[in-house]
């Protein structure tokens, strides 16, 4: 599918393995299997005051595993014509964020870690920072 093309519909949500025992919980993932990409790199976002946001921006091809460690947060997610809020609070279970989606991070409770596991290294270019290039690109400006 053509990046562009993406909607909304496909920012899913995706259960992760838990491995549950009396000595505590695991969760693991093995990218390319549990989640659609090789994963290239990883960063986390934590310490975020909760008035704060993060992200608001969009990836022309990086995909993007968003996950919440601890606490809470919300993903507000955008195609360009629909947007919607995927509330993220369990440690086993993450959402996919695909290129030309418009995303940020919002609503942070005190204490949260945000994982973020990605397809590619960072590069600049492939950032959309500007909403209105966003939408330009996307065709719907």
């Amino acid at each position: 599918m053509n990046a562009k093309d993406m909607t909304i519909k496909d920012c899913v949500r995706i259960d992760l393995p838990r491995k549950i025992d009396v000595r505590g919980s695991l969760t693991f993932i093995e990218g390319s299997h549990h989640i659609p990409f090789d994963i290239k790199r990883v960063f986390y976002l934590y310490d975020v005051p909760t008035a704060e946001g993060r992200g608001a921006h969009a990836h022309r091809e990086l995909y993007q595993f968003l996950i919440c460690l601890s606490g809470s947060f919300d993903v507000a997610v955008d195609d360009g014509v629909e947007q919607a809020t995927i509330h993220l609070n369990r440690p086993w279970q993450g959402v996919l964020i695909p290129p030309m989606i418009w995303a940020s991070e919002v609503n942070f409770d005190p204490g949260s870690v945000c994982l973020v596991l990605a397809s590619m290294n960072y590069d600049e270019a492939d950032y959309i920072r500007d909403h209105a290039v966003f939408l330009a690109e996307k065709g719907v400006a």
